[in-house]
């Protein structure tokens, strides 16, 4: 797997950005659960909180949304595209510096490390995944 720095990630974003019109993608649709538990992490979706080692995290709207949809979905590869329409309920014709903007804030404020995130793993030309093997299910 490789992580890759935002001046990276920018470029990945604009190449994946060019061939985005020539792949179908599905919609994803997040599934509810009460809480969604991972060491060190926990997402108390019916009280629309997240809480890291015990303490509240403060996280946007769109920030909340992302953390949830990739955690619903542990192990699965999400594209930008996927993401953007998940969580903006929009189309992704533009999302791609927006996804990159919300999951760097997300590090910043869920990961012990951010330029080593354990939780969300950048999977090179494709997307992103919430990492349980890392995350201690």
């Amino acid at each position: 797997m490789l992580t890759l720095n935002e001046q990276e990630e920018t470029v990945t974003d604009k190449i994946i950005s060019a061939i985005a019109d020539y792949i179908q993608i599905e919609p994803l649709q997040v599934a509810p659960a009460p809480v969604l538990s991972f060491l060190g992490l926990e997402i108390r979706q019916h009280q629309h909180r997240v809480l890291q080692n015990g303490k509240d995290v403060n996280l946007t709207r769109l920030e909340y949304r992302t953390l949830v949809l990739l955690a619903s979905n542990p192990g699965i590869v999400l594209t930008r595209a996927q993401i953007f329409e998940a969580v903006w309920n929009m189309d992704s014709d533009s999302c791609q510096s927006s996804i990159s903007t919300v999951i760097c804030n997300l590090r910043k404020k869920i990961e012990p490390d951010s330029k080593n995130p354990t939780y969300i793993k950048t999977v090179l030309g494709v997307g992103y995944k919430f990492d349980i093997r890392n995350a201690g299910e």
